[in-house]
């Protein structure tokens, strides 16, 4: 698809976070009372959403908070363990060259993705929606949307997980999958993605897409 703006998930997207992830969360499973990931569950995980990851791990909705409270200050603590996936700085500094429109919509902090992105390529992004909200990564997506003026229809949201499928939709723009984060490829492949990339360098034929 030709696309004038990219908008690009932090974690498991730009972003290794994995790691740091499940090495924190037996942690703070004991920390907050839900269950703990034992040995070899990782891959069953990796196949779920969001909210089935809640209902595996025994955690009740209204602990989410204080859990991504918690990991949040881990990552803070840890961030210089955390590297940008191989790759994918180059990938972007391309798209850009190529004027292609990107952005960021997350919930981590700006700071933790200035620190792994690097501020220099940052400067090439036309919007940056961080930080937590109330309101999830629909509302992050329509922020951006009318910040840039770019219709849904030329946008492209690129994520890891079930929940970016959603939120593109929700927001009326196409979804692009990533094959190296958190969600396996396969549970992603159920919801319709219209861009399916398997290493970063695959993102460079949307260039391609809107100059042909």
């Amino acid at each position: 698809m030709a696309v004038k703006l990219a908008i690009f998930d932090f974690d498991g997207t730009l972003a290794d976070t994995y790691p740091v992830f499940i090495d924190s969360i037996n942690a703070l499973a004991a920390r907050h009372g839900f269950r703990r990931v034992e040995k070899g569950e990782e891959q069953k995980l990796r196949q779920l959403s969001a909210v089935d990851i809640l209902r595996e791990l025994q955690l009740p909705l209204w602990r989410v908070p204080a859990v991504i409270s918690d990991f949040r200050a881990v990552m803070r603590e840890r961030i210089d363990e955390v590297k940008p996936f191989p790759d994918i700085v180059d990938t972007l500094r391309t798209m850009a060259e190529a004027r292609i429109a990107l952005a960021v919509a997350t919930s981590n902090t700006i700071d933790n993705v200035r620190t792994v992105v690097g501020a220099s390529l940052l400067e090439h992004f036309i919007a940056l929606e961080c930080g937590s909200t109330l309101f999830g990564k629909e509302y992050r997506l329509r922020r951006i949307l009318q910040a840039t003026h770019i219709p849904p229809s030329d946008t492209l949201y690129i994520g890891d997980e079930i929940r970016d499928a959603q939120a593109a939709q929700q927001a009326g723009m196409s979804f692009g999958a990533v094959a190296w984060g958190y969600t396996h490829i396969d549970a992603l492949l159920r919801h319709d993605p219209a861009e399916v990339f398997h290493a970063p360098a695959d993102l460079l034929r949307l260039g391609s897409a809107r100059n042909a």
